[in-house]
């Protein structure tokens, strides 16, 4: 059997929520204003990282994409929109139900699978995982199993809360607190400051390329920043 770091806990927790995954003003909004901030990153990351032309509306044309704890498709969608050959992993059957619901019909072939990255095979130019790592039994273990399905000069894309007392404020206090995010999505314990993830990417292989903040402010909303105290994205490459 596939060791995994699933935790059945947090599947059920998010398979809860796909009844309305799709709803800007559901359960799932909060990800839904993530969503353009984080787009944002990866279309810049990816132009830099392959030198592709920045009006080009297929960057990654020719390219395959990973997108593990794809929920019901909110970032798989418009990486297949950019060009890319898309397959969208989550551990909720239900939500790889409202992802396969979602895309008929929309002229997209996107590979959803119920399951978790340790059962994937292949290798995939670029592989995202967002708000999923401080969701896993594993980190040091989840990291490797990504490392071993990215292909030769690929993209790893993460994002996740900081281990700051900023961020338990306004991700648990406040946001689900005033039911912005349902209650119990996270746990402050298990998110992961910026220079422990720095280390757990050295140990598996991976060179920590860029990493950006995602703030937020009443005039602006969510936002890229330096500013890394509530969360942050990062991208890295297999060390050479």
């Amino acid at each position: 059997m596939v060791e995994t770091s699933i935790r059945p806990e947090e599947a059920a927790h998010f398979g809860a929520m796909a009844g309305d995954w799709w709803d800007p003003k559901g359960a799932s909004a909060m990800l839904h204003r993530l969503n353009p901030v984080r787009l944002g990153y990866i279309r810049d990351r990816v132009d830099q990282h392959w030198q592709t032309d920045e009006r080009s509306l297929k960057p990654l044309a020719g390219k395959s994409a990973l997108d593990v704890g794809c929920g019901a498709g909110l970032l798989c969608e418009p990486l297949a929109r950019l060009g890319a050959t898309v397959t969208g992993v989550d551990a909720a059957p239900e939500l790889i139900t409202a992802a396969r619901g979602h895309c008929k019909g929309r002229g997209l072939a996107i590979d959803y699978r119920a399951c978790g990255v340790e059962e994937v095979q292949g290798r995939y130019d670029l592989i995202t995982a967002m708000e999923v790592i401080e969701h896993v039994a594993a980190p040091a273990d989840f990291l490797r199993n990504l490392t071993e399905r990215l292909a030769p000069g690929g993209l790893l894309i993460l994002s996740t809360p900081n281990r700051t007392a900023w961020a338990r404020l306004l991700t648990i206090t406040l946001a689900e607190g005033f039911g912005q995010i349902p209650r119990g999505t996270h746990d402050y314990d298990q998110f992961i400051a910026p220079e422990q993830m720095a280390a757990l990417l050295d140990q598996v292989g991976l060179q920590l390329r860029d990493t950006a903040g995602i703030a937020f402010s009443p005039s602006r909303g969510l936002h890229l920043s330096d500013d890394l105290r509530l969360n942050y994205l990062l991208t890295a490459t297999a060390r050479s």
